[in-house]
């Protein structure tokens, strides 16, 4: 940040991390075997929708991108937008390995496009060994952090079982501290 941009009270975004989603592949182990979660086989990217002026571009690279990733890993890969306006690409694949590998492919793509200030977090659905309400592990690009988000119902969750798991990741994945950085996203695609 420049001396004009401090005195002007602006802030520049932090460019996205994408490689600390590694981190989740090397976790595996810890949620399948000590915390009972695994893969559902779904996660999801998702970022803020582009400018009218980049829209057209945009729909074209996101379907060379989508050809790209589901080619490169034999994923089932799609693009949706949500009821908020923003946009997900869904990644389907039962090994949360090849999920890890194109999510990563995926977002690499748009940072490459230059679409990368517009990438917001990954998503990843787990089960746990229950079948009670799903897991899920968000990836905040900005930050390179991971968080456990456990909904319960339309606007709850579950706050306790979250810091739980928040104590047992913390020497397997970067986890966010602030607490209050840890949203939630009740109706997302996967």
């Amino acid at each position: 940040m420049g001396f004009l941009d401090t005195l002007l009270g602006r802030k520049q975004l932090k460019d996205p991390v994408p490689d600390r989603l590694f981190a989740l592949s090397t976790a595996q182990v810890t949620l399948e075997v000590e915390l009972g979660l695994r893969s559902a086989g779904a996660a999801a990217v998702c970022f803020k929708p582009l400018s009218a002026e980049h829209f057209a571009r945009a729909q074209r690279e996101l379907a060379e991108l989508l050809q790209v990733a589901a080619r490169d890993s034999g994923s089932e890969v799609e693009h949706r937008s949500d009821e908020l306006g923003f946009e997900w690409i869904v990644v389907r694949d039962p090994h949360l390995e090849d999920l890890v590998t194109t999510v990563h492919l995926v977002s690499s793509e748009l940072i490459a496009r230059g679409f990368g200030p517009q990438l917001l977090a990954a998503m990843f659905r787990f089960q746990g060994r229950d079948d009670g309400a799903p897991v899920y592990l968000f990836y905040a690009y900005k930050r390179g952090t991971f968080y456990p988000f456990i909904p319960t119902g339309n606007d709850t969750r579950d706050n306790a079982r979250e810091l739980e798991l928040k104590a047992k990741l913390e020497g397997e994945l970067p986890i966010e501290e602030d607490l209050s950085r840890w949203f939630g996203i009740y109706d997302a695609p996967i």
